[in-house]
């Protein structure tokens, strides 16, 4: 079972404004590709997953805003860690 949840919120520097959502698409990819459980919120992306992992993810989409040219990267990021485990679904499913 999953040790942590953590909701990320990516702001790439960009040079034109119409640049981040590309960007932002490019973030979400890399948790994708990484293959953990996510969800996307209009705000925040949620992962699920060991902590180390899901902390390796967020410094890959920030290498990877700068790879597509970005100035700098704001990143917000919420952290639940519960070592007995924990799931997304956990904390939703009685709002589902």
């Amino acid at each position: 079972m999953s040790n942590s949840l953590i909701s990320v919120q990516i702001i790439p520097k960009t040079e034109r404004v119409e640049d981040v959502i590309p960007a932002v698409d490019a973030a979400i990819k890399v948790i994708d590709d990484a293959g953990v459980k996510y969800e996307v919120h209009p705000l925040e992306t949620t992962m699920e997953g060991e902590l180390s992992t899901l902390l390796a993810i967020i410094e890959k989409m920030n290498e990877k805003m700068v790879e597509l040219g970005c100035v700098n990267v704001i990143t917000q990021v919420k952290i639940l860690y519960q070592p007995s485990g924990i799931t997304m679904d956990t904390l939703t499913e009685k709002y589902r």
